[in-house]
């Protein structure tokens, strides 16, 4: 049997990590400013998360969520204090496809409602309705395609004003940063309007936190940047530090009844040790604080650089999520980055340069990317 040949595959083989740097099966080392999709937000092979993750398995990696488990009850009390939603409810399930599906089956549920508001350029998943929900007809099946979403352009209220006064809108999920769409930012003033309108007409507000989430911009979440408190928050990728786990944080106006969601994997023992081990790190290293420090020390070095070279046309971002446009291909320079820097990155679109390292990057770090940015574009 082969593999189902789906992805575009670089010719490394990863063999190992550490921090922010892996190697290859030859030896060679590589600055990770990518971290799997975000996905990395301790470090690679953390020494705190190693021990946890390997003394759980080795007492029960497994059990249904149809037993009491402790360290579930734990993780809600830590993340709730963590991320200041201590009311809130938390549904753990096991990817950020299955965060946004059941958030919005829950919204569903809630007010009866069956339409959609979703970003231009949005990304929530591969699952039935989030991929619905993602705006790329290159990924929606025809079984997926069933006219639940009206997609709206970033930051226009009127627009999102103008669908939401038709009273059938169950729920508006946004991306506060789009991370597949590029690296924009949701402002403020939209995200308050919105909040505005979803309460009047009893629209569910979902925040799709799942790459701009846990610590990345600088503040636990992205929309605590912006002054609004949705009333459902999902998160996936840096909660579990590459172990598969998403989650729901729901708020108490929302009532649970026996059997409305329901996951075989999510929540088990095995990821929740892990994750309670990414929480310890986050507070213990100061690693959300680190994220913006860091973050504007690359924003910044990055902007002189846009000064000094045209091909940079934008740098954007917050925290450790960072994009940078061209008036170029990324491939080209991307490639470079690979091969002759032995730097990762990430990509969207056809010109955009995406950074999401861990979040324990250094100042080091970030200058041997600014010096090997400038050498590749030259």
């Amino acid at each position: 049997m082969k593999l189902f040949d789906v992805y575009p595959l670089f010719d490394i083989e990863i063999d190992k990590g550490e921090g922010c740097h892996v190697w290859d099966s030859n030896g060679q080392e590589y600055l990770d400013l990518y971290g799997g999709h975000a996905v990395i937000s301790i470090g690679h092979a953390h020494t705190h998360y190693v021990d946890a993750i390997s003394t759980q398995v080795a007492k029960l990696g497994f059990y249904s969520n149809s037993v009491q488990n402790p360290i579930q009850k734990e993780l809600a009390n830590r993340l709730g204090k963590a991320c200041g939603y201590e009311d809130y409810q938390l549904f753990l399930i096991n990817s950020g496809a299955e965060a946004n599906e059941n958030a919005l089956k829950l919204a569903s549920f809630y007010n009866g409602r069956t339409r959609i508001l979703s970003q231009e350029k949005a990304f929530h998943g591969r699952t039935s309705l989030a991929v619905e929900a993602t705006a790329n007809p290159k990924i929606i099946a025809p079984v997926n395609s069933n006219g639940h979403v009206t997609y709206l352009p970033l930051n226009d209220i009127e627009a999102w004003k103008k669908e939401i006064e038709k009273d059938d809108v169950c729920a508006c999920i946004i991306e506060c940063i789009q991370g597949v769409g590029g690296i924009r930012m949701v402002s403020a003033e939209f995200l308050q309007a919105l909040r505005e309108l979803c309460d009047r007409h009893n629209t569910v507000l979902i925040c799709d936190e799942i790459q701009c989430g846990y610590g990345r911009s600088g503040k636990f979440f992205a929309h605590q940047w912006l002054g609004v408190r949705p009333d459902m928050i999902t998160v996936a990728k840096g909660i579990c530090n590459g172990f598969p786990m998403g989650a729901v944080l729901i708020s108490p106006k929302f009532h649970p009844v026996y059997g409305q969601l329901g996951t075989t994997f999510g929540g088990n023992h095995l990821a929740c040790a892990g994750a309670l081990a990414v929480l310890d790190v986050i507070e213990a290293e100061g690693l959300i604080g680190n994220a913006y420090t860091i973050g504007e020390y690359l924003l910044a070095g990055l902007r002189r650089l846009q000064a000094e070279n045209s091909h940079i046309t934008d740098v954007r971002g917050r925290g450790l999520m960072i994009g940078i446009e061209l008036d170029i291909p990324y491939k080209e320079p991307r490639l470079r980055l690979i091969k002759e820097e032995h730097i990762f990155t990430g990509c969207s679109g056809t010109n955009v340069i995406r950074l999401l390292p861990p979040l324990c990057i250094t100042r080091d770090d970030a200058d041997r990317f600014i010096a090997s940015f400038k050498k590749v574009l030259s």
